[in-house]
């Protein structure tokens, strides 16, 4: 059996994605926690819902992802509301 083959050089993607939600977090504090939190809990619910029910997230199982997700929105929500008192 041949190693299979890479088309090309690694595209490390994923750390420029990263090096910009933490640009977006630092910016925009709770209000972006907030939002990415609500996004990712409405994507991990919708496919949930479909079926999915391990993920690649280090949580494996979507019912983690999601209570992660959801108290990570209730913290950013709580910061909110604390710095509008």
């Amino acid at each position: 059996m041949s190693a299979p083959q890479q088309a090309g050089p690694y595209d490390p993607l994923r750390l420029c994605v990263y090096a910009t939600v933490a640009l977006l977090a630092w910016l925009f504090g709770p209000w972006a926690v907030l939002g990415f939190a609500a996004l990712g809990f409405v994507g991990y619910w919708k496919a949930r819902r479909a079926g999915l029910s391990r993920s690649k997230c280090l949580l494996r199982d979507t019912r983690l992802v999601l209570a992660y997700l959801g108290v990570l929105a209730v913290v950013a929500l709580a910061a909110i509301v604390n710095s509008l008192l």
